[in-house]
């Protein structure tokens, strides 16, 4: 059933459902658009409507090829919506549901697409913050590119930024999908241009591999491996890529490249990757998550999906529901230096006996101080009883031996 969005805006039909709301197929004055409404618990935040307000110049200022444009920012009763572009075609992650992974230079060519449209929105003082397979669209109206790829667009900038508001998110609670947080974001730094750099070069690597770089398991593993372990190697792919993806993911996010570098040096790979097939990896095993310790630490809270290995679909906001069929935000508490020691950088994940305690959890070191209590405890005891024995044997022995005479005690 349509319905009104302002004055200016009808929506029709319903094209998708988000943790932050839902997109409609809408009509505008200047035709066709896609209408972002936000969930009418948002809207009834004045902060948020507030911050929705100045943000607005910023977005409406983003105008690129790859960037799927924001028209116009509705404030309307319970109605907060963006108004933005209508792509015609689909997102990214469906396309890798479909074929799971892609071949080098499709690949490539869709993220170069990307990086010159952060590049655009670095320029203009925007970070996305959450750069992932489902914010990317590909535009199945476009000419083709490289490897038959579509042109690609990056969509929904400024939403990670908008509920992130002071009063709805604690400084010490994370917002972002996982798979795809930057360490520093993890370290509980401000995100800055670099950690859009790191989620892309994240995506790259999914596009090439079938599977994320440091994800499987609980969200609260995925988090330590950011930022205690180092990337798998893809073999198959020319060594220039391969540095480039390296050099994307560092620790340290003044080691990463630019967006527009990025974009550049992903065109000059792009000649030695045609004819490639798409490459033949295994994905690694998922570590279970067996520590309760986890569930504390990184609360996944009822929105959490059941019975996938891979990741957790989380809420972006406390009581909406997830993504429909597909993983969506996070937010969870920024673990502390000792919690994310998960050994030196760069040592891999060794497996554990089933039952057995993750080293460096609270609960395996609250059952190792346990053991030792119990330890102590038992070697007292024993000493005490030792002691005790030995008294008693003394004091026996001189209550019943028998009295001895000067012959007796003087014969050998």
């Amino acid at each position: 059933m349509a319905r009104n969005i302002g004055s200016r805006y009808k929506a029709h039909q319903i094209l998708g459902r988000g943790s932050a709301g839902t997109v409609w197929l809408g009509e505008g004055p200047e035709g066709p658009v896609a209408i972002k409404l936000l969930r009418e618990d948002l809207a009834s935040d004045q902060e948020l409507v507030g911050r929705f307000v100045r943000e607005r110049t910023a977005l409406l200022g983003l105008d690129h090829p790859h960037v799927v444009s924001v028209r116009d920012l509705v404030v309307d009763g319970n109605d907060l919506a963006l108004v933005m572009d209508l792509v015609r075609g689909t997102d990214l992650r469906t396309r890798l549901d479909r074929e799971r992974r892609l071949a080098p230079e499709a690949a490539v060519a869709i993220i170069a697409d990307i990086a010159d449209g952060l590049a655009a929105a670095h320029a203009a003082g925007v970070v996305h913050r959450d750069v992932k397979p489902e914010n990317i669209l590909l535009d199945m109206e476009g000419p083709l590119g490289p490897g038959g790829a579509h042109p690609a667009l990056l969509t929904d900038f400024g939403v990670a930024k908008l509920i992130d508001t002071p009063g709805r998110t604690k400084a010490t609670r994370i917002i972002g999908t996982p798979d795809y947080l930057a360490p520093e974001i993890v370290e509980g730094l401000p995100p800055r241009a670099a950690v859009d750099i790191y989620a892309l070069a994240t995506v790259l690597y999914e596009l090439l591999a079938g599977f994320t770089p440091f994800g499987g398991g609980h969200p609260g593993a995925v988090l330590r491996r950011h930022v205690t372990e180092t990337v798998v190697p893809l073999p198959g792919i020319p060594e220039e890529l391969w540095q480039l993806i390296v050099q994307c993911l560092a620790k340290a996010p003044a080691s990463r490249l630019r967006a527009s570098e990025l974009g550049a040096r992903l065109r000059d790979v792009l000649p030695l990757l045609a004819g490639i097939p798409p490459l033949d990896v295994d994905e690694p095993d998922a570590e279970p998550a067996t520590d309760a310790s986890d569930e504390d630490l990184y609360p996944t809270g009822a929105g959490a999906a059941e019975g996938s290995p891979r990741r957790a679909a989380v809420p972006l906001v406390p009581g909406a529901s997830p993504d429909s069929n597909r993983d969506t935000h996070t937010s969870m508490r920024v673990p502390a230096p000792d919690e994310l020691s998960g050994g030196p950088l760069g040592t891999a994940r060794a497996p554990r006996a089933a039952g057995a305690r993750r080293p460096g959890s609270a609960r395996h070191k609250a059952e190792t101080v346990r053991k030792r209590r119990i330890t102590l405890s038992v070697a007292a005891v024993v000493v005490a009883g030792a002691l005790a024995a030995g008294g008693y044997l003394a004091s026996a022995g001189d209550a019943e031996a028998p009295p001895q005479d000067s012959k007796t005690s003087s014969q050998p």
